[in-house]
């Protein structure tokens, strides 16, 4: 069992189907969770980036000319470098924010003798944005990033490094771990686990036990009279 096959939808979490949201509300709950104050997305394309990889496998064996496979990220978590927050005058709750991420990806190729390949590396993205970093407060925000790559796109340059047109997706956020005080349901239930099967005998324990007359109708549809 799991949450999308369970059956006890008062106690698993999931779409509110109807105009009773409130019913079954049972508590007011402090929960400790980082709150996002303000968050901005950036979809681009880059070209001609050059990306050195590291950690190539296998680390022997492999002939060049590589020919580039596919590109993408290892983690939808970024790093942020060289981070800048410039408060924003006549604008206690904003700042301009400068930096940047560098994503962590892995290259896909294949080398003159049709061995496959791996090699990791890093795509770096410069930052210049305003975001809502709210009133000075005891409690310090933190900014932090996201993001995703995907090429399908790359030359060969030398014997560790290509050449990637890539689709970048960058999230930037700014957080402050709080507690909040939210309505509540009670504790989630947790379904047990289900075990995998492919059920491969179904079909087979669908069969009927005897064989049966081909387009016959096994009804009994006559009545034995006996003197």
């Amino acid at each position: 069992m799991s949450f999308s096959n369970n059956c006890k939808s008062d106690k698993i979490p999931g779409p509110i189907k109807c105009n009773g949201g409130l019913n079954g509300i049972c508590e007011r709950a402090c929960i400790q969770c980082d709150k996002v104050l303000d968050m901005s997305m950036r979809q681009e394309t880059l070209t001609d980036l050059s990306v050195t990889l590291t950690d190539v496998v296998p680390t022997s064996g492999l002939v060049a000319p590589f020919t580039f496979v596919s590109a993408n990220a290892t983690s939808s978590q970024a790093v942020i470098s060289d981070l800048i927050v410039t408060p924003i005058q006549d604008d206690n709750c904003s700042s301009r924010v400068q930096c940047t991420i560098s994503i962590p990806i892995q290259v896909n190729f294949v080398d003159a003798n049709g061995t496959r390949g791996t090699g990791s590396g890093t795509i770096s993205v410069e930052k210049d944005v305003v975001l809502h970093t709210s009133a000075p407060s005891v409690m310090p925000y933190t900014i932090v990033a996201s993001a995703s790559v995907y090429s399908a796109r790359g030359t060969f340059a030398s014997e560790t490094e290509f050449s990637l047109t890539v689709c970048v997706a960058t999230i930037l956020k700014v957080i402050v771990q709080v507690q909040l005080l939210v309505p509540s349901y009670g504790y989630c239930y947790i379904p047990p686990d289900q075990d995998f099967n492919e059920q491969v005998c179904d079909g087979f324990f669908d069969l009927p036990l005897y064989p049966q007359e081909c387009g016959v109708d096994n009804r009994c549809k006559c009545n034995l009279n006996r003197n």
